[in-house]
């Protein structure tokens, strides 16, 4: 069980390395934009209202970082059709958003503090860990992932996590053999 979970592990690495890399640098400069507006608007504008801030802050970093992974990160794979790929981006970084706020409202009504440092903690450190994470998938399987189904060199990274392989083109990869093949398969096997 162990080895399979670790050759997964390893697969997945070795699969995406280069895809994490440019997406960490994407992320990098969206947590400066993220956290420079949040903690403005917290010591500023929306100093109140800590929910909203992060919001905000979350809908600018994630406007740049739509473009910035569209036209960098994944820029072999975008979608031909445009609004398709922003609205699954923006409901995936909607999600992610979600997650982050969640943060920060679970830290300031049930944990009860409310200090700047805690609240950007929650939402700036904890919450944008847990989004980034979930954004990374979300952007490779299903927002930018419909083309790169198709080359051979990542035709089965989707088994690689145990998704399968019914989805996309990888279902043809998986589809009998030509008639021809299979009559010289079998006369060699006789």
């Amino acid at each position: 069980m162990q080895t399979k979970i670790w050759g997964r592990l390893n697969g997945l690495v070795s699969m995406m390395w280069r895809e994490v890399a440019k997406f960490g640098v994407v992320g990098g400069v969206a947590f400066i934009i993220d956290s420079g507006i949040y903690l403005w608007m917290l010591e500023g504008p929306m100093h109140d209202s800590e929910v909203k801030a992060k919001i905000v802050a979350g809908v600018v970093a994630t406007m740049f970082s739509w473009v910035a992974n569209r036209f960098w990160t994944f820029r072999h794979r975008r979608q031909a059709n445009v609004v398709r790929e922003l609205v699954m981006f923006l409901i995936m970084n909607a999600i992610g958003l979600g997650i982050a706020a969640a943060c920060v409202w679970i830290t300031k009504y049930w944990i009860g503090l409310t200090d700047t440092t805690s609240l950007f903690i929650a939402g700036s450190v904890v919450g944008l860990v847990l989004g980034t994470i979930f954004r990374f998938f979300a952007y490779r399987f299903w927002v930018f992932g419909a083309e790169l189904d198709e080359e051979e060199a990542f035709a089965h990274d989707r088994e690689l996590i145990g998704m399968g392989a019914e989805t996309g083109s990888t279902a043809k990869i998986a589809a009998p053999a030509e008639p021809q093949q299979a009559q010289a398969e079998s006369e060699t096997a006789k």
